[in-house]
């Protein structure tokens, strides 16, 4: 058992890089289904984003920019073809048996096509932000503070992650949905994935210990 665990620094940032590529698809997938978290109704997916800042957070701490760069142009690209090979299962003619239940098929999928190109803008711009953020961070406190660092660049790139895809999702989709009412769903759903931000801190710590260790 224990060899199990006893694995090198490159696999373990390997597994880093898919639970991320993974948690971003999930979000985009899923995303549209929405629950209930105290008072606020929100998408499902917002469970898996803090995740998604959480390993950036640990492996630019470890790696660096460069490296964490890359890895959110990766998912970039894994993020475009799953939504490119979606459009196509949609419009692609079903076999018999499945006529039935096709009409279900494309309209959930149909649906999220405009939530899944909407995710992947603020995704790629609130990452973005995110690494050159902590590095800003992290060249201020000479290395130190990393509870701050993680943070300080989580709270503004979430800031920027809610309110890009909040308008680019749902912005006029319905006469109610005008700038102002747009603006009333992402207080909550903002404040929410910040409490979720702070909550998650002891692991970025955990993370980088556990990335670092021989």
């Amino acid at each position: 058992m224990k060899k199990i665990f006893n694995v090198n620094q490159d696999k373990k940032i390997l597994l880093l890089q898919a639970l991320f590529i993974t948690a971003m698809l999930l979000a985009n997938i899923v995303g549209i289904k929405i629950i209930k978290i105290g008072p606020v109704n929100t998408s499902v997916g917002i469970l898996l984003v803090p995740l998604a800042f959480l390993i950036t957070d640990v492996l630019a701490e470890v790696k660096g920019k460069k490296f964490v760069a890359n890895l959110i142009w990766s998912t970039v690209i894994v993020l475009i073809f799953s939504y490119l090979f979606i459009k196509l299962s949609i419009n692609v003619e079903p076999a018999d048996r499945f006529k039935d239940m096709n009409p279900a098929f494309v309209s959930v999928f149909n649906s999220s096509s405009r939530m899944f190109l909407a995710s992947i803008v603020a995704f790629m711009l609130s990452q973005f932000h995110d690494i050159w953020a902590f590095e800003f961070w992290k060249e201020k406190t000479k290395g130190k503070m990393l509870w701050l660092r993680n943070n300080l660049s989580t709270m503004v790139s979430q800031f920027i992650d809610t309110v890009i895809f909040m308008f680019l999702a749902f912005y006029h989709i319905a006469p109610k949905f005008d700038a102002a009412f747009i603006w009333q769903l992402i207080v909550p759903y903002y404040l929410l994935k910040i409490l979720i931000a702070l909550i998650d801190t002891p692991f970025v710590y955990a993370g980088v210990k556990w990335l670092k260790k021989k």
